[in-house]
């Protein structure tokens, strides 16, 4: 593929959708949220990032290896030791993120208030 190929995600072939996807996902995006502070062995990133399954966190974490974000560390230690960090572009991203994740946060009272409004327009 050439260097100077301009990417388009909203584009449906560009390679950038599957990516993206797997950012914005609620495990993916919650995970590289929760190791912005530091390496974390898999049921420790489990235990932070509440309410995901085993599998998911397996299939987020695999496809965010994939996609150059996240590092897996196998040390071979008794018992086996596995740690996930984040790359450098994994870093950048989750910075991003939890920037969102902030912003999203600090507006939640404005969000409810929103719902709540639109659920009691559109009742029956």
């Amino acid at each position: 593929m050439s260097e100077d190929l301009e990417y388009d995600v909203f584009s449906s072939t560009c390679p950038s959708r599957p990516v993206l996807e797997d950012v914005t996902g609620r495990w993916g995006a919650l995970a590289l949220g929760a190791l912005a502070d530091g390496p974390l062995r898999f049921n420790e990133l489990r235990r932070h990032v509440d309410g995901v399954s085993q599998k998911m966190l397996a299939q987020s974490l695999q496809a965010l290896e994939r996609d150059g974000l996240v590092v897996r560390d196998v040390q071979s230690t008794f018992p086996l030791k596995v740690e996930y960090s984040l790359t450098p572009t994994g870093a950048v991203l989750a910075a991003k993120l939890l920037d969102l994740i902030g912003y999203l946060t600090t507006s939640m009272p404005s969000i409810i208030t929103a719902q709540q409004t639109y659920d009691e327009a559109h009742t029956d």
